[in-house]
Formats: structure tokens, sequence, C-alpha cells
């Protein structure tokens, strides 16, 4: 096996993981309903999703991924994440600042509709 291949894996390996935190802030939050705990580690996520959104900033794994795409031989691409894997599905026309703002709010919205529903539901 060589290099290549190894950083290839790598690469794809942090795509996969950059595709299940997203999924996680997006939703980790009905995790909760089961699994109250999940709260701990639940809530920064979404904070630091939030924030990477409303600034505009690059999420680290996105540099990670680039350069074990740049060791394996592969294509970089220029942008974070979202514009370069889900940008052409969603957003054909392009990913705005106002809709890096909708998607935060979007985040908002639903977590704090279903911590407010445990949070009522524990108080009665």
């Amino acid at each position: 096996m060589n290099g290549s291949f190894i950083y290839g894996m790598l690469a794809d390996a942090v795509v996969i993981i950059h595709l299940a935190f997203i999924v996680f802030v997006m939703a980790g939050g009905l995790l909760a309903v089961v699994f109250p705990r999940i709260v701990w580690v639940h809530v920064p996520c979404v904070v630091w999703g939030i924030v990477v959104e409303l600034a505009g900033c690059v999420c680290p794994l996105t540099p990670l991924e680039n350069l074990f795409r740049s060791m394996s031989g592969y294509d970089q691409y220029a942008g974070d994440f979202v514009m370069h894997y889900i940008e052409p599905v969603i957003y054909p026309q392009g990913l705005t600042r106002e809709i890096q703002v909708v998607l935060a709010g979007l985040v908002i919205m639903v977590n704090a509709g279903i911590y407010g529903r445990l949070v009522f539901r524990k108080t009665r």
C-alpha cells in the first residue's frame, strides 16, 4: 500500500467525519430525546456550527482534507466543505452570505425547538 493511497483514504475519512458533524449539528438534538447526556457534546457543536456559518470562516477540517488530498496527489479545492460538496447539490447558483445566515438561523430554530420541548417535558 503506497502513501498516496493512505492519504487519499484519510482525505475521504475527513469528508465523512465532516459530513457526519454537519448532520449531528442539524439533527443531534433529536438524540438528546433518547440520550440526554449527549447535550453536553451537541450544544458546543451547535455553537461551533453557528459561529462558522455566521463568521463565514472555514472549518479546520477543510484545510486538513486539502492537506491529505495534496499529499495523495488529488486536486485540492478552494473555499470550504459546504461550498465544495453541498453547494453544487443544494445551491447550484452559489452559496451567498445571506444563505449562510439563513442556515445558521435554521440550526438555531431547529435546536431551540428540540431543546425547548425537552425542557418543557422535564418541567411537567
